[in-house]
């Protein structure tokens, strides 16, 4: 069974990577969402599973005299760095990093479900069950997210109505505000303007004799 010990490392070294990409991401959208208290709290959550699920695979590596390959974890912090900051520009940030994050448990469940499969095929007893603790964490995960995807897009549409409302307002009040400050300008001026004129004609008005 030499062959299945050496996938099962090489399977094992991937998922530790991944959920390294995994903790990256979710603490970039765990800092940008507190507008949903309920995904930000089970986003929190999941982190802290996520990084127990690491230990767990360091562990099982570790029992098989492997260390977890620590250029592919930084390569993968990388990754997922660039996929947490891509969305802070856009407006609808929170329904791209939903589906990011629906496809990316999917993921990690399909990649369990492998090392279960060849931790047994392996002998590995004590693995196959890490595998097993980890698959229904992330099973769970997916659960919530699918059954919350429906609230979470109606937040954020009527949020993204109101933002539009108050950008409205904003626009109208400015516009306003403008109207009246070159109104007032221009009473202003015209005030100087008159007074000016009026002490010119007093000026000249002995001169010519005539009654102003």
């Amino acid at each position: 069974m030499a062959g299945s010990r050496e996938w099962l490392i090489q399977w094992l070294r991937d998922a530790h990577a991944m959920e390294e990409q995994a903790e990256t991401m979710l603490s970039g959208q765990l800092s940008r969402i507190d507008n949903y208290p309920e995904l930000r709290e089970r986003i929190r959550s999941h982190l802290e599973e996520t990084k127990e699920q690491g230990r767990r695979l360091k562990t099982c590596l570790d029992s098989l005299g492997e260390g977890s390959s620590m250029l592919k974890d930084a390569g993968g912090k990388l990754i997922a760095t660039a996929q947490s900051i891509s969305g802070v520009f856009a407006g609808d940030e929170v329904m791209k990093g939903s589906l990011a994050s629906c496809t990316f448990e999917y993921m990690e469940i399909a990649s369990y479900t492998i090392l279960i499969v060849a931790a047994k095929a392996a002998g590995e007893a004590e693995i196959a069950r890490a595998c097993e603790q980890n698959l229904r964490e992330e099973e769970a995960m997916a659960e919530w997210l699918k059954s919350n995807l429906p609230q979470v897009t109606q937040t954020f549409l009527k949020r993204a109505d109101t933002d539009s409302d108050r950008a409205l307002s904003a626009d109208v009040a400015i516009t306003g505000a403008v109207h009246r400050f070159t109104g007032a300008a221009n009473r202003i001026i015209f005030t100087q303007v008159k007074t000016k004129t009026a002490h010119s004609f007093a000026r000249i008005a002995p001169a010519s004799g005539r009654l102003l």
